[in-house]
Order: structure tokens, then sequence, then C-alpha cells
């Protein structure tokens, strides 16, 4: 796709690498996988790989198989290579770290205050972003190994993928704290006498992966291909991407602008599609000036399948007409259902949490239930707040939200933020280092001012290691201290990242205690130190506010848990999936939001659109299935709004319909 090929080949010796990127729902892994499959076919004498970084994995629906956590050949409508995985975060990480993992033991335990009972946990969770950077490691080993000639990437929805960029620098914070572990006995051996020597010849190995990957990413080795929605919220969002991206050294080489309707037509839900699809080309030409644009049509069905894909493969990469073949698997006829029109839930909780795929809906929902809130509790503060790398609660307000509570919709008791949940964690982390610092300066040249300099750079080191999901964790922190302050009775939604990263958040209390207790024995040999004391407290504290949590997370009374979803194959695979993590982990969610369903479905009218009219076939086969498995729980059906939910009257007109099955 991109030019990033001289004479039809890349001169660079390593395989194709393709990233498609962007925000959650707009079809980034339908069309990644549509592409990879037409380049398969093109090149049959070529092996292309395809391969997630989501940790809400979706490739083996969209292909209609189940997958192992392994390459798997696809079977393709003509002849092609093509192989499809999803990696297993957790063990791709652990793989990497095998090969070595006894003497990283031995290095931290030498090296270190830590048992190797301490620093277990600290190898098997402590990674920033593990999901991210098992992506990267896969990516490097097949980069190395060139068993595939072409590699598409679908990765995580957009804040995350950003993380995933970022993502060698933190590996080497990582590989810091492990040098600096191994130099102890170096350093105390060169004072005092002796060698003291541990070999960390993987620690440089490995900085040479971190450095190797940096060049693959940024190098001219790969090309970022956006896919966006005509919807303001996923248009706004690209821009803001665009931004993050240019930091990283990143160019975005092509933009697929998806489920567009093209033509006019007299639908009230088509017209007003085809009118923001002709304002989409005209914000991207504007932001994206020099940027070729690819436009996808919505056929009103889901494509999956790789016979499917490949036509519509067709119609995105060789801009044909679209012309999908007749789709019999999982019958879109015959399914009834009724329905019968509710009044919004109350939350009935001082905390509530909003989770899902991404693009289904979260923040309208989670401003929405924050707006009914306030509309029938007028006694009660009622805060709606981000936790996601990047929030669009700005689009629906209609103001620009930040880190600190604003009074939105003018309403002096109805607040919005969006946290940057990274930031919180960076200063209360900066924050320790200046006391540890200060606690350790001053002392004399001795040997004890040695141990006082290394214990220093040791917990300066482990606050730059972090579990995944901490900086999440800080930002719920800010979140509990709203509900204290005020003497009215006070409501907190969140709306939380996409289901993979957020499952990671509900996961993080217990790893978090771990490495709290790996900071405080970094403390405990100078707890005579009145700078160290207080920092020992603060991170005891912090320790039972991880406790408090847990707690608050797992009563149903304090808590409330939603999910949101469409009605969609795609989107009802991946809530199967999230429902069934989240009763392990004692969380179970306590109302399920169906969103998007056809007005003719909602009124029980026929109707007259095509599009629309297959559309609500589809999604009456997904409502029944539905209806059947999760007769147990709240389930509420919002129908498909048609235009952007933003500002009051359109929040107002949003809360005022909703459905339940008859």
């Amino acid at each position: 796709m991109a030019g990033a090929r001289a004479g039809g080949v890349y001169n660079w010796g390593v395989p194709d690498l393709s990233f498609f990127i962007g925000k959650g729902g707009v079809g980034k892994t339908t069309v990644s996988a549509s592409y990879a499959v037409r380049e398969a076919m093109q090149r049959p004498r070529e092996k292309v790989l395809l391969m997630s970084t989501d940790p809400a994995h979706s490739l083996g629906d969209v292909f209609e198989v189940k997958l192992p956590p392994k390459p798997t050949k696809i079977k393709l409508p003509k002849a092609g290579q093509l192989y499809v995985w999803q990696i297993d975060a957790a063990a791709q990480f652990q793989n990497f770290l095998k090969p070595h993992r006894k003497l990283m033991l031995d290095l931290l335990e030498n090296g270190t205050i830590f048992s190797r009972e301490e620093i277990e946990p600290l190898l098997d969770t402590t990674m920033p972003g593990m999901a991210e950077i098992s992506g990267l490691l896969a990516i490097h080993e097949l980069l190395q190994a060139r068993k595939y000639d072409r590699i598409v990437v679908d990765t995580a929805p957009i804040g995350h993928t950003l993380r995933l960029f970022e993502l060698p620098q933190h590996f080497r914070e990582f590989l810091n704290f492990l040098d600096l572990a191994g130099s102890r006995d170096q350093w105390l051996a060169q004072r005092f006498g002796g060698d003291g020597r541990i070999s960390t010849s993987f620690v440089q190995e490995w900085d040479r992966m971190a450095e190797q990957l940096v060049e693959a990413l940024t190098g001219g080795r790969s090309e970022l291909v956006l896919v966006t929605s005509a919807e303001t919220f996923s248009l706004n969002e690209s821009v803001r991407a665009h931004a993050g991206l240019i930091d990283s050294g990143l160019t975005i080489r092509s933009i697929v602008l998806n489920r567009v309707v093209a033509a006019a037509s007299k639908c009230k839900r088509c017209g007003p599609r085809a009118a923001r699809t002709q304002q989409a080309r005209a914000y991207l030409k504007k932001h994206f000036a020099r940027v070729p644009v690819l436009t996808a049509e919505d056929p009103g069905e889901p494509i999956m399948g790789a016979k499917m894909l490949a036509q519509f493969a067709d119609h995105v990469f060789a801009q044909k007409k679209l012309r999908l073949p007749a789709k019999t698997s999982g019958s879109s006829r015959g399914a009834k259902i009724t329905l019968k029109a509710v009044k919004w839930p109350a939350v009935n909780a001082s905390l509530g949490f909003t989770l899902g795929k991404g693009g289904v809906g979260k923040t309208t929902i989670s401003a929405s239930l924050a707006f009914h809130e306030r509309e029938t509790h007028p006694k009660k503060d009622v805060t709606v707040c981000s936790t996601d790398p990047a929030p669009s609660l700005d689009d629906v307000f209609r103001a620009k939200v930040g880190a600190k509570p604003m009074a939105v919709l003018g309403d002096k008791h109805f607040f919005a933020l969006e946290i940057d949940s990274t930031a919180e964690f960076r200063h209360w982390s900066e924050r320790m280092k200046d006391k540890i610092g200060g606690a350790f300066s001053g002392s004399s040249s001795s040997g004890i001012h040695v141990d006082l300099t290394f214990d220093r750079q040791i917990f300066a080191a482990l606050l730059d290691i972090v579990p995944p999901g901490v900086d999440e964790i800080f930002a719920i922190f800010r979140i509990m201290d709203l509900l204290k302050e005020g003497d009215r009775a006070a409501t907190v939604i969140i709306d939380m990242a996409p289901t993979g990263h957020a499952l990671e958040l509900l996961r993080t209390p217990e790893r978090m205690l771990q490495w709290t207790r790996l900071l405080l024995k970094t403390l405990a040999a100078h707890r005579t130190l009145p700078l160290a004391q207080d920092a020992a407290v603060e991170i005891a504290t912090l320790g039972q506010r991880l406790r408090e949590l847990n707690k608050r997370m797992q009563d149903a009374k304090a808590t409330r848990v939603f999910c949101v979803m469409l009605p969609e194959p795609l989107a009802v695979r991946e809530t199967e999936r999230l429902l069934g993590a989240l009763e392990t982990m004692d969380a179970p969610a306590r109302g399920l939001f169906v969103n998007r369903v056809s007005a003719g479905l909602a009124a029980g009218k026929k109707e007259s659109c095509p599009r629309c009219a297959k559309a609500g076939r589809w999604q009456a086969v997904q409502l029944a299935m539905l209806a059947k498995r999760y007769s147990g729980k709240e389930l509420f059906l919002v129908e498909d709004f048609g235009d952007q939910v933003a500002g009051r009257k359109a929040l107002q007109a949003f809360t005022q319909r909703l459905w339940q099955f008859a």
C-alpha cells in the first residue's frame, strides 16, 4: 500500500510490515483481515502473516475459525498462503523470559535485597503493558526469522497502540533495573576489593533488540494505515492520534474511511450518513492533505469468512463496486423478537463502570447514565470521567474536558473529566523519588553511603517498571477521592478503556500490592531517616487503598458494572468472553446495554431502506440469541440514534428511548 517500495520491492531486507491503527469500533480488524487476504492471493508464492496485538482478539471470529495460540494457515478462495496469529500475551512473554529466567532470578537475588519468592511475581506480571510488549517481542522474532514475506498487524484501539510504539523505551527501563541489580557486587568490589561480577550478556542482547525494534518501527521499515469512520468522535480522535504518532517519529501512509454511505438516500438514517461521508472526506483532506484516502461502504451486514473478506478487499483497496456473496452462515432470517419501552436504569451505586469492545458506544452510554442520574436525582452530584488513553467526552459535551472536574451542560452539580492516568502515576512517582533523594543525601562517603546511593537507585528503578495498569489505578484513586468531596451524595461513572485493557486494570490491585511490598522492603533498612519514613507511610497507605478498591469493586451495593455491546456477531462473541472474565474476578456485570439497535426493530416496523432492512434482519438473529442466553441479566436495548449524541438536547432525546425484551 505505502510508497516505501523501490521497484516494487522493499530494499531493507526484512518482511513488509503494515500496522492497521484506529479508534475501536471503526472496523480495523475487518479492514486489516481483508487486506491480508488480498495480499496473500495476489502473491501466492509469498507467505503472509496477519497477527493481532489487541488483548481482545477477534481475528478468529472474522475468519469464522477457532484459532490456536500459534500461526495458523487459513483456507482462501484461491491460491495463497495466509497465516493468522492471535498472540497469547502472557505465554509469549514467558517464552521470551524462559531461556534467561534462572540467570535473571540469580542476578536480582544476588544484586538486591529481594528474595527469589519476592522477585518471581515481578517477572510474571511487572512489565509495562505486557500485552503490547508481547506483541513487539513477537514482531521482533518474526523480523529476525524472516519466515514470512509480509506481516500485517491488527492493533489494539489507538490509545493503547500509541503506547505500543513507545514501549521500546519503557522496555529499556526494565533493562536498566536488571543492569543496576547486576552491578551491585561489581560496584562494591571496586571499592572494597574482589570481583563480584555477574554476567549480564542477555541484558545487552535485549538492549540491542530494543534498538532494532525502534529502527523497524521508525526507520522506514513499516507503514501505518489509519482506519476511521465518518463519525465525529472517530475523526477527532484520528487527528489527536496523528499528533501522538508524529511525536513518536511515525507517519500515516494511507487512510481507510470505513463504514460509509456513499449514495444519497431518502432513508432518515442513511441520508444523514451520506452527508457525513462528504463532510468526513473534506475533514480528512484538510487534516491529512498529502495522505491518500480509500473509502469502504457499509454493506449493512457483517463481513465474515475469507470469501467475503476477499471481495471486500477488492472494494476497499482496488476501489471496485462492493459486491458481496450471499451470506448463509447463522441464517439472518426467521428470528422474531418483541420489545417493550422502559425507563433508563438508575445506577443505584456510588461507583459505576462501563466496559466493552472499542467503538460500541461506551462513552455515549456512560454520559447518558450520568445525565439520567442527574435528571432523576437533582440533589446528587454526578461525575462522569474517562480513563481511556483516547477519551472523547469532549465531543459528547461539546466542551474542553480536562484533568480537573468541570461543570458541563450548564449544571453546577454535573461534572466531567478526562484523566491522563500516565501523568497521574508519573507525578506520584517523581514525588517519591524526590523524597528518597532527600532522605539518602548528605551521608558520609563510607560504605554506608554506597548502600544508601545504591538503594536509592534501586528504588527509583522499581518506580520505572510498574505493573501493567498501575497508571490507571492512580486515575481510579483520583476518582474515589471525588466520592469523598462535598456533603451531597455522589455518584461517579467511569468510561473505561476497551475490553482487553479494562480487564487488565481490574486484575491490577493484587499485582500492585506485590510491587508496593518490594518498594517498602527497599526502604526498610533506612527507616530511621525521616523522609524515608514519610515515603514508607505513603506507600503503605497506597497498599491500604488498593485493598479498599479491591473490596469495593466486589461489593454489588457500592459498585455497579455495565457492559456495552452492539447486536453484531463480533461484538456478541467478545462480550461473552468479557462477561465470563468478570465472573471469574467476582465482579459480575449487573446490566448489559445493547447499543445501536435498528429503529425498525425497536418500533416493530418493516424497514423500507434495503441497507437498514438487511441490518435489521442480522440484528434480530443476534438479539434473539442474547434474549435466550442472558435471560437472568438486566438487558437494555438502545435504539440507533442516527446522529452523534452530543449536547443536552441530544442526551435528553437519547435517554428517552430504551427497550427490553417483552
